[in-house]
């Protein structure tokens, strides 16, 4: 599966790609991932889903350019544009980092409704943001100035670091080489420097309004965002199930995909 369509949005391109049928389900990636993350899952689910994959402006394969910002608050508003686009009136939602704060701002201040969502291992409480973050947001600049290997040596510690079982060389390469070459270095660099508590600041007091079906789905071993950021948002959101993956760190889906994908399956299911 490609993501062979397009979706224009306020001069950004927006690649996007679906595989399957029936209900649909639509995934969000996170930082500094892509939808790659998530199509093993996509492709597992196509029995009896409809499976939407889409990548963030300024990561994947959707557009990079300097100008346009890539800020949650821009993401958010998006991503409601995107499901009407689709036509879906209330998908399934699974989202990851990142795509956490997306799918619920798009929920709570842009009017997009979903069926269900399951946040796994997501930014949606305070705090967040790694002194690796407040480094490069305090020199974005200088950071995209790194040679070239400098700059692969430093994104792949970074990515590794967000594994706890250890990423295979496939899987490293695969989440790193995107990131590789001149104007994806910058814009690796340009979408943390744009990184901003304040966005999920804005609505972290509403998710106790949050009215449908929710699982936070959390890996124990997680050292981005901690366990306990997983515990107080499904205590933040009336009804929210609750699961914890052992021997998971943040990159859950490349360290226990076969845990993931049937807690997950059977989620959907139940709905």
């Amino acid at each position: 599966m490609g993501l062979t369509e397009t979706f224009e949005w306020r001069g950004r391109r927006v690649r996007w790609g679906r595989i399957g049928s029936g209900p649909a389900v639509v995934f969000c990636h996170g930082t500094p991932w892509s939808s790659r993350l998530w199509l093993p899952y996509a492709e597992a689910l196509a029995d009896g889903f409809t499976c939407y994959l889409w990548d963030m402006p300024g990561y994947g394969e959707s557009a990079m350019d300097p100008e346009h910002r890539v800020s949650l608050d821009v993401q958010g508003e998006l991503f409601a544009d995107l499901l009407r686009h689709w036509g879906l009136a209330a998908p399934h939602v699974v989202a990851h980092d990142y795509g956490g704060a997306v799918s619920l701002r798009a929920h709570l201040l842009h009017d997009a409704a979903y069926a269900s969502l399951a946040l796994v291992d997501v930014v949606a409480v305070a705090p967040w943001g790694s002194e690796f973050f407040r480094l490069v947001r305090d020199n974005a600049e200088v950071f995209a100035a790194l040679p070239s290997a400098v700059h692969e040596g430093a994104v792949r510690a970074y990515v590794d670091g967000a594994s706890h079982v250890g990423l295979t060389q496939d899987q490293s390469d695969m989440l790193v080489t995107p990131w590789l070459g001149d104007v994806v270095q910058a814009a690796f660099y340009r979408q943390i420097a744009q990184a901003d508590q304040a966005y999920t600041d804005e609505i972290e007091p509403r998710y106790p309004e949050l009215d449908l079906p929710v699982t936070v789905m959390w890996g124990r071993e997680d050292t981005w965002i901690p366990l306990d950021r997983g515990r107080a948002l499904a205590d933040a959101i009336p009804g929210a199930r609750f699961e914890v993956i052992e021997d998971a760190g943040h990159l859950i889906q490349l360290d226990q995909p076969v845990r993931l994908a049937t807690r997950l399956h059977r989620w959907l299911a139940e709905r």
